[in-house]
């Protein structure tokens, strides 16, 4: 009896011990990275040689509905523009939208093609449903994401 339950829960779970990368689609996680971008923090250095800013000490990026907070965040502007075309954040992130949270220890908004990279230990919650992975990549104009690296779910199902 136990080896036949081992053999059916080896059958179930066998397709799924492979996966090391899962694409997701996300419902609330999406930005505009044209709209304006406000950083709030505790101390900030500018360096102009290197057409750069960074923020330190309890750092709060806002854009349109996306709000990140890390401990640490670089500026990179864009040599042309002016505009701002890079954010690295450190020092432990979080990504809050209206339906959606994720957690990582570092974080790379790309505001030129509108991709946020998170990496080391990613937990992405929507609603019930968790998400962990070494990396995620989302692109938030096509509003999708992937996870790679020891990606781990928990889907919640029906009421639950």
């Amino acid at each position: 009896m136990i080896a036949r339950l081992t053999a059916a829960a080896l059958m179930i779970l066998w397709p799924l011990a492979g996966i090391a990368q899962t694409n997701i689609a996300l419902g609330g996680l999406n930005a505009d990275p044209t709209e304006a971008v406000e950083i709030t923090a505790d101390q900030l250095t500018v360096d102009q040689d290197s057409r750069s800013a960074t923020f330190a000490g309890n750092v709060i990026i806002g854009q349109g509905e996306l709000r990140i907070a890390a401990g640490n965040v670089r500026v990179v502007y864009d040599d042309a523009s002016g505009q701002i075309a890079q954010l690295m954040a450190t020092g432990g992130v979080t990504l809050v939208t209206a339906t959606e949270a994720a957690e990582a220890q570092s974080a790379e908004y790309d505001l030129t093609t509108g991709l946020l990279t998170m990496t080391g230990d990613v937990l992405l919650t929507q609603g019930a449903s968790a998400l962990s992975a070494d990396r995620m990549v989302v692109n938030l104009t096509a509003n999708t994401a992937q996870m790679d690296g020891r990606v781990r779910t928990v889907f919640q199902q029906g009421n639950n």
